[in-house]
């Protein structure tokens, strides 16, 4: 009876161990049910997080494309806007203004390219006439309206100095505006006189009617009683000249004349030419650039764009690269 009762002992116990082993197992997959799901779902939300990432990168290219599309869409516009003005300008007057005119029109052209503006380097008092007449719709003129030119306006384009120059052998480095003004008029014969060598002065300038010589003589007070070794038609010959001459002085524009080793621009009463003191008006002789319209004319839309454009803000870089300063 006492062994029955082991043997059944026995058998419950083994039954008890094999029910805790199945539970053990259970539990186990469970677990292991439970983080390959958790890990489904990480792998599932990472996925998610990408998606979203790409969308926006998505999107900001898309806006990025937008406003891209919007910039050309603009300089498209504007492109046709200028293209639609067209026509020809045409001016004519001062030799000084040769290099500012240059830069200018070669701008304007480029963003007007169905725009051709002419230009004739005739002089200044050629200029105003022009303009009087009606053979040009812009005259230039490197000197001020006088008072008898009347029926016209005048628009200052830039400002320019008139440099006062000698050949670089001479050693005269300094000279008063009263000497700028003997050596002129033939008061002042000898080099000797203003503290150069004991050599004789050729007087180089230019015709009548420049504005170089105008603005020059007005400036010195020495209108009509200049007296001239040589009368030349452009600021590049006066140059020349003065470079192939030991005694000579002339003036010339400082935007020609500062960048020509050939010639020593002197400074007046102690202030050098340069750019800056033109600007600052501490530089005594310099003059305006002028555009010069008549009264009675009406401009057509390409020249009246080109006046607009000569005058506007935004040319103040071109005028600086032909060396003279914006008013």
């Amino acid at each position: 009876m006492k062994r029955i009762s082991a043997l059944v002992l026995a058998l419950m116990m083994v039954l008890s161990l094999a029910a805790c082993g199945s539970s053990t197992d259970s539990t186990a997959d469970t677990t292991e049910s439970s983080t390959e799901s958790s890990t489904e779902e990480t792998d599932t939300t990472e996925e998610e997080a990408d998606a979203v990432e790409e969308e926006a990168d998505t999107a900001e290219e898309a806006d990025a494309a937008e406003e891209e599309a919007d910039v050309v869409e603009e300089e498209t516009d504007t492109t046709e806007t200028n293209v639609d003005l067209s026509g020809t300008v045409s001016t004519n007057g001062s030799t000084s203004m040769e290099k500012v005119m240059s830069i200018l029109i070669e701008a304007f052209e480029e963003q007007y390219p169905d725009v051709t503006v002419t230009y004739d380097a005739t002089g200044s008092g050629a200029g105003i006439t022009a303009a009087t007449e009606g053979s040009a719709d812009i005259g230039l003129a490197s000197r001020n309206l006088k008072d008898e030119e009347t029926g016209l306006t005048a628009y200052v384009v830039a400002i320019d100095g008139i440099a006062v120059i000698i050949n670089p052998s001479n050693g005269v480095e300094d000279l008063t505006l009263e000497q700028i003004a003997g050596l002129f008029n033939g008061t002042i014969t000898n080099w000797s006189e203003v503290g150069g060598e004991d050599m004789e002065v050729a007087v180089i300038g230019r015709e009548a009617g420049s504005g170089t010589r105008d603005g020059f003589e007005s400036v010195v007070g020495v209108e009509d009683e200049c007296v001239y070794d040589q009368e030349l038609t452009s600021t590049g010959s006066v140059i020349t000249a003065v470079a192939q001459n030991q005694y000579a002085i002339g003036y010339a524009s400082l935007s020609e004349a500062a960048e020509d080793d050939s010639v020593k621009v002197i400074s007046v009463d102690g202030v050098e030419a340069t750019e800056e003191t033109v600007k600052d008006g501490s530089y005594a002789i310099q003059r305006n650039f002028n555009m010069v319209v008549s009264d009675s004319a009406t401009l057509s839309d390409a020249a009246q764009a080109f006046l607009d454009f000569c005058l506007s803000p935004e040319v103040a870089d071109y005028i600086a690269q032909a060396g003279a300063i914006q008013p």
